[in-house]
């Protein structure tokens, strides 16, 4: 059996067969990604950049295997004007926060029959957060592989950005007008528009039947409008005539003629702060004409209707659905650090539209006119122009080194003129606190959540 062969940085090897697969280790979380490259060393567009939400390309491949992230390449398949392909990893927001401190990182290569070929083990990393491990490159009609170990400081972003990829920036914030605070909450809903509800064949146009029971009586029947509409207390149903943003594997029920496509975080620029931030919404673009069911944990579902006048921040983990006509995006929370469940992000709405949220129990509606303090693994969502801040509690000394906390050490502080949503729970939907799954699960988010898959 041939040895592996240890490769330093610099060094190149020649690849002996067509198929080789690099496995990238590392003793912290991180993304893996391939970009396909060009003579000039960068991608053609966005569809030349393979990671977890866009896992394949011509003759490229990504896939999980728990230990190691895997790229595969048949080198027959790629497209002739593809010169390179760069194997990368970027730390993914819920560890380290640069190289220095993650342990080590390396990527090995197999070939067809799963015989070792090289392995590199990165040397010297510091203040970095993404890396080219190494590249697979052709030189005439024959395929090598080289060790790089070449760093980025800026991140996943920078690093996709100096090979051609197409980072959207967040939006500005759009010049609103401004309004008499505190608002009134909850919003007056919009009126219905008037059209004639969604039939449903299923339900029966006249009453009884072969079987009696409560569940029959008009308390659990589904409701007949159009538009996210509240089903019980924690559920929602979208009568359906178009389109409509829901949260990934929230569908609980439908009727009707519907398709579901999978949209990752919704965008490529938004998937990549998702990958390096760990918030935002792992959507799904429901269309069609029918009624669909939604729910999230048999947790309490809420309707809030924006009207362009102000944003809403919310937590990724408590979206569930929302109408096209709302646009967001995943910010930093400018003086709130890390002290929300979502870390040092959060989602943002903007626009006129409903969106459909979800508390872990009922929850409480505070008025903010002054000073208001949330606990910040409470606070679900709140107004997009109230300022936040981090408020210390316990003073820091001995006892509290010794455990002798009062448990409140950090409260969220909110400024200004708006409102805040508290959820009796001090935990997001699904009970996850700590940093815990990798880039390709959904967050809750950043430096103390985990993420939104469940």
């Amino acid at each position: 059996m041939t040895d592996v062969r240890s490769l330093s940085p610099g060094e190149n090897l020649p690849l002996g067969s067509s198929t080789v697969r690099v496995a990238v280790r590392s003793a912290s979380p991180v993304n893996t990604s391939a970009l396909l490259l060009t003579a000039n060393g960068r991608v053609r567009s966005d569809a030349d950049f393979v990671f977890y939400n866009q896992p394949t390309a011509r003759g490229v491949r990504y896939h999980d295997e728990g230990s190691a992230d895997v790229i595969t390449v048949d080198t027959t398949a790629v497209d002739r004007d593809i010169e390179m392909i760069a194997i990368t990893a970027s730390l993914d927001g819920t560890g380290p926060q640069s190289f220095a401190t993650a342990g080590a990182l390396s990527a090995t290569v197999t070939d067809a029959s799963g015989t070792g070929v090289a392995e590199f083990v990165v040397p010297g990393l510091t203040s970095e957060t993404a890396v080219v491990c190494l590249e697979v490159y052709r030189r005439a009609d024959a395929w090598k592989v080289r060790a790089l170990g070449q760093g980025y400081d800026t991140g996943l972003a920078g690093l996709a950005t100096a090979f051609g990829i197409t980072v959207d920036d967040p939006e500005p914030e759009p010049a609103a007008p401004r309004v008499a605070d505190p608002q009134p909450w909850p919003p007056t809903p919009s009126p219905p528009a008037a059209a004639s509800p969604v039939p449903n064949p299923a339900v029966p146009s006249h009453p009884g039947g072969p079987m009696q029971s409560e569940l029959f009586t008009p308390a659990h029947a589904e409701v007949q409008t159009r538009g996210i509409q509240k089903q019980g207390s924690k559920m929602c149903r979208v009568g359906l005539d178009g389109e409509i943003m829901a949260r990934q594997g929230s569908m609980v029920a439908y009727q009707g003629n519907l398709h579901f496509e999978g949209l990752g975080a919704g965008g490529f620029g938004r998937m990549m702060r998702q990958a390096m931030t760990g918030e935002g919404v792992p959507l799904m673009k429901v269309t069609g004409r029918g009624d669909l069911f939604l729910a999230d944990n048999a947790c309490e579902v809420h309707l809030i209707d924006l009207d362009g006048s102000d944003g809403l921040t919310i937590n990724g983990a408590n979206v569930l659905a929302f109408e096209p006509s709302l646009q967001y995006n995943v910010e930093r929370m400018h003086g709130a650090g890390s002290m929300s469940n979502a870390g040092m992000f959060n989602c943002v709405f903007r626009g006129r539209g409903r969106i459909a949220i979800t508390t872990n129990g009922t929850p409480v509606v505070l008025n903010v006119a002054g000073d208001t303090f949330a606990d910040p693994q409470a606070a679900v969502a709140w107004s997009s122009s109230l300022q936040t801040s981090v408020k210390t509690n316990d003073s820091f000394g001995m006892g509290t080194i010794m455990g002798r906390s009062t448990g409140e050490r950090f409260t969220l502080a909110f400024g200004g003129q708006g409102f805040v949503v508290v959820q009796p729970s001090e935990q997001p939907p699904g009970g996850f606190i700590g940093g815990t799954g990798k880039g390709q699960d959904a967050g809750v988010g950043g430096m103390l959540g985990g993420f939104l898959g469940r």
